[in-house]
């Protein structure tokens, strides 16, 4: 993406004016890139924003990176907040921002620049693509990446967007190299695509989608929530994070209840027997898409709460649905 080897050609700048040498160059075949700072190599993780509600999905992808690639991984981002850098340079990951802000520690190698200012800067998922609007399309083409090749006016009334948007948040995708130039439209770069998505969704969307936290009024609802058909109450009422993570792979015992619904939370809550309280475990969720009648939301969007929730052991299940569900992400495009 000509962004992110904008941004990585700032930071290698930022630490050459520390007097630090630095070379760059592509990692295999891939889109990603790696940096030399003495005899150390590092394979780039580049991110376009951190904040407080992807924090933990950065942290596990530069694990996942870790392991994968069996190199250590150095993050890239416009700017890192103070607290967050201090969290990550306290749990060993690498960092760099385009001010120089750093933490860089492996072997004999060790780097820490702090309190360097950095211009404001347009942030990528600030785009129409990446705003509310583009996070239910995209969300759409994620799921079902046949679909990019739907007419503008056919998506726009499976999201229930304007035509106009459909039509500007497509140029902005082309222009950024996630969707092809070519008259039959192919989705590209679907892996960083869904890491951008899941940033969007969890920043950008979820919050406008929580309508109430509530509790049972009897305890017996931890035990049988299993044996509720929520498709009684209507056919778009569905189990989404971890009681959906447990019904996809058996693997998950719940402590936060998600459900996703196109009616009010006053009538689940008294379907269901719940009441309100702010420091309950079920969470009551409008559900933005219309899906196949399913006792729980698609597994993307079940993968996507569980990333977000900040749990370890979800991570863990998300990564399995990942493998299984989400294997197609996986696929290169020829």
């Amino acid at each position: 993406m000509e962004q992110d080897i904008s941004l990585l050609k700032e930071v290698v700048k930022a630490l050459e004016n520390e007097g630090i040498k630095i070379g760059c160059h592509r990692y295999k075949d891939t889109e990603k890139y790696v940096v030399q700072i003495k005899e150390v190599c590092f394979i780039t993780e580049i991110c376009p924003e951190i904040s407080r509600y992807n924090e933990g999905i950065i942290y596990q992808q530069i694990r996942e990176t870790t392991l994968r690639e069996g190199l250590p991984v150095l993050l890239v981002t416009p700017y890192i907040p103070p607290a967050i850098a201090k969290t990550f340079a306290k749990e060993g990951i690498n960092y760099i921002d385009k001010a120089g802000n750093s933490y860089i520690h492996h072997a004999h190698l060790f780097i820490f620049i702090e309190g360097k200012k950095s211009e404001t800067s347009i942030k990528i998922n600030k785009s129409r693509a990446f705003g509310e609007a583009g996070t239910k399309l995209l969300y759409e083409l994620l799921r079902r990446p046949e679909h990019v090749n739907l007419s503008f006016r056919e998506l726009a009334s499976l999201t229930h967007l304007s035509l106009g948007s459909v039509g500007t948040i497509f140029q902005e995708l082309t222009q950024m190299g996630f969707v092809s130039k070519a008259k039959k439209r192919v989705l590209l770069e679907k892996e960083t695509l869904l890491k951008r998505w899941l940033i969007a969704y969890s920043e950008v969307l979820r919050p406008k989608l929580i309508m109430k936290r509530m509790r049972p009024l009897s305890s017996t609802f931890y035990k049988d929530w299993n044996t509720l058909h929520l498709s009684t109450i209507s056919s778009q009422t569905q189990w989404g994070g971890e009681p959906a993570g447990c019904i996809l792979t058996k693997n998950l015992t719940p402590a936060t209840y998600t459900i996703y619904t196109d009616t009010s939370w006053q009538n689940i809550g008294k379907t269901l027997g719940l009441i309100p309280d702010e420091e309950g475990r079920i969470e009551i969720l409008s559900h933005f898409s219309t899906e196949a009648s399913k006792s729980t939301v698609s597994p993307l969007l079940v993968y996507a709460d569980l990333m977000i929730s900040g749990d370890s052991r979800n991570r863990e299940i998300a990564k399995i649905i990942e493998n299984n569900e989400l294997s197609y992400f996986k696929q290169r495009t020829e």
